[in-house]
């Protein structure tokens, strides 16, 4: 793929042997965020667990201190006073078996993050296949399978993200825009890597955190020194 002027400018501020502290590959990773949009911050961490045991997986939720700088539509299935209070707090859409049908129906996708009650989970449970590749299916881990749907959303609409590991054992999140800055979006990098660091399994050997990167949407990646981490 052939890569633009800008990203090739980008590319000459970075060493590529070089594994920086989180502070000073934030800032680099601010400065070569050049797009005419507000680029998002992305963090790249590769874990030494294997995913494939059930005794070895990383997830979770974390409401990150400066939010990511999106607006987060929310989706709540839930009936009668849990309804209710998800509407009040602020929730896009709400609803119970019309929004299931809407989604199998109409391939629906105008939300972001999906809640849920759980005696509504049997519902959803038919729509699996459907949520489930594109990362949407409540999980009490990440704590949208909940009784207390108002504070789902407020969380969700706080910048609460979800963490867990891919087939290759990476965590791939989004941390913030360029436009927080590095101070900002360190706080986020501290707060993200602090609960994935907690959530080591027991069951892990060796070195946890193996390799570790941030870059812009449209800027190059930036090594961070994984040692210094946890």
């Amino acid at each position: 793929m052939k890569k633009g002027k800008k990203y090739i400018e980008s590319q000459k501020l970075i060493d590529r042997t070089k594994l920086y502290d989180a502070d000073e590959a934030l800032a680099l990773v601010c400065k070569t965020a050049s797009a005419k949009f507000d680029e998002t911050v992305e963090l790249h961490v590769k874990l030494g667990v294997d995913s494939r045991h059930a005794d070895q997986q990383v997830r979770g939720a974390i409401v990150l201190p400066h939010g990511t700088g999106k607006t987060t539509r929310t989706l709540v299935f839930a009936k009668g006073d849990a309804a209710k209070a998800a509407e009040e707090a602020g929730s896009d859409f709400v609803g119970a078996e019309e929004l299931v049908a809407k989604i199998q129906n109409e391939n629906w996708f105008d939300y972001d993050v999906i809640i849920a009650t759980p005696d509504m989970m049997g519902v959803i449970g038919r729509l699996g296949k459907v949520l489930g590749p594109k990362g949407l299916m409540p999980n009490p881990k990440a704590g949208t399978v909940t009784m207390d749907v108002a504070k789902a959303v407020k969380e969700a609409k706080a910048g609460k993200i979800e963490y867990r590991l891919d087939k290759q054992n990476i965590i791939h999140c989004a941390i913030g825009k360029a436009s927080f800055g590095p101070e900002k979006l360190a706080d986020n990098f501290n707060a993200l890597m602090g609960a994935i660091i907690k959530a080591k399994p027991a069951a892990a050997k060796g070195q946890y955190i193996k390799t570790c990167a941030l870059a812009s949407t449209m800027g190059p990646g930036v090594k961070v020194n994984g040692a210094k981490l946890g």
